[in-house]
């Protein structure tokens, strides 16, 4: 589990090193030098993936760990061999794929491919906000959600009980 969260780590932290080479990009400057660190993480990635997959495979059929365990534990390293794709296939399409999703939405289809959600051109309120500041306002986001479905609860409830308090008036007036 240990060896997952540092691997979950490198991911994040590729994530964070591709969009930075693509702001670079877009804002013309080199980007030579976060494209060979990319590249020697996303292959630090695969050799811990393919290091989690050997070790999930020996604690199952050791019986180390129950079938149920296992099943969890490959659902998380499928997932992350997802996300290994998901920035290879990111790192690979430069910045050019973003437009092609964009002009996708108006026409119904992307026409060369497969779609790729790490690339999609961000909003103006999260741009330039690092992984934290994005969980910071998801978390505030939330908590403002939260404070609504509060509210519409207290309304619903005081309603529901309008509702009974009508129901009893009207049987004791039948």
């Amino acid at each position: 589990l240990s060896l997952y969260d540092a691997t979950c780590q490198i991911a994040q932290e590729t994530a964070e090193k591709i969009q930075e080479r693509n702001r670079y990009q877009r804002n013309g400057e080199s980007s030579a030098k976060l494209n060979v660190i990319i590249r020697s993480s996303l292959q630090n990635l695969r050799e811990k993936i393919d290091q989690l997959k050997d070790l999930l495979l020996r604690a199952v059929s050791t019986h180390q760990i129950t079938q149920l365990e296992g099943d969890r534990r490959q659902n998380l390293v499928d997932d992350l061999l997802t996300r290994q794709k998901q920035l290879q296939a990111s790192y690979k399409n430069e910045c050019t794929e973003p437009d092609v999703i964009r002009s996708s939405l108006m026409t119904g289809g992307v026409k060369r491919g497969v779609t790729n959600p790490w690339l999609v051109e961000e909003s103006e309120e999260t741009r330039g906000l690092g992984f934290d500041d994005l969980r910071q306002q998801q978390r505030r986001i939330i908590e403002e959600q939260d404070a609504g479905l509060d509210a519409l609860s207290s309304i619903i409830s005081r309603q529901k009980q309008m509702g009974q308090e009508i129901g009893n008036e009207l049987d004791e007036q039948n």
